[in-house]
């Protein structure tokens, strides 16, 4: 287990129309959208910013990847310190490296990994300095993390040993199951379930903040998506609505008020 917690610290895009998305994500979460000042010939990415600070980015779909048929889809990357170590340490537990590490110029160092159980994220060591964090409630931040899978106490075993991550609070849902949640040092950042029938892989979902749920979901289908789930109240007090974007990816919503 790493000495400091690694969370989920950026997330990505991939879509099959990047200037739909850009305006649809501008739009319903608030972001403000930057063209990203790359190394001459990279593919064009836009970070999505809350004031100054970039909290995600935005890239059409490489060929290859267009060609597999993946659907558009949002993807985390936890922060390490020693991308290769990392990358290692997680193919000896029984997870699957997608793409080795890798570099991308004036960014940091990257791989492409997924869990025991399937589900995809990514790695990055990143060049420069830590970005500073924002405090979890910042309309436009991701204020939640998460993980449908197979086996969710195997997923929070690894988890907990590759990064760190903490056991909280569990909520029995009934014939949904065991909710667990999980903290990356201090309150909790997301939770952990077994996936239902619906969901046909182990993958992560993330929840960005916006200031109230219901105006939020009617920017969603004003825009060009849909309303998969919600709006619900979830334990805690906080209204959340589960959409997918016009391209197909999903993603959900989470305001303290409906």
């Amino acid at each position: 287990m790493p000495e400091t917690p690694m969370p989920f610290f950026w997330y990505e895009l991939m879509t099959t129309d990047l200037d739909a998305a850009e305006a649809f994500y501008t739009n319903v979460v608030g972001w403000k959208a930057q063209v990203f000042d790359g190394a001459p010939g990279m593919p064009r990415y836009m970070v999505m910013n809350v004031g100054e600070r970039g909290v995600a980015g935005l890239m059409a779909q490489p060929e290859e990847v267009r060609k597999t048929g993946m659907p558009p889809a949002w993807v985390g990357y936890i922060h390490t310190r020693d991308v290769d170590a990392a990358t290692k340490s997680l193919k000896a537990a029984g997870g699957t490296v997608h793409r080795e590490p890798d570099d991308i110029p004036g960014v940091g160092r990257f791989a492409v990994v997924a869990d025991p159980q399937g589900a995809v994220f990514n790695f990055l060591q990143p060049d420069g300095p830590d970005l500073p964090a924002l405090p979890a409630t910042t309309p436009g931040s991701i204020g939640w993390h998460e993980l449908y899978t197979s086996d969710w106490k195997a997923a929070l075993d690894f988890y907990s040993d590759q990064f760190g991550w903490e056991t909280g609070d569990a909520m029995d849902m009934g014939p949904m199951g065991i909710y667990q949640l999980f903290t990356a040092g201090g309150e909790p950042i997301g939770g952990m379930m077994n996936k239902p029938e619906q969901i046909p892989v182990p993958v992560w979902q993330f929840y960005f903040n916006v200031p109230s749920i219901d105006a939020a979901a009617k920017r969603v289908t004003d825009n060009g998506g849909q309303i998969l789930v919600g709006p619900m109240e979830v334990p805690g007090g906080s209204w959340i609505v589960m959409c997918t974007d016009p391209q197909g990816a999903h993603f959900a919503l989470t305001a303290p008020v409906r």
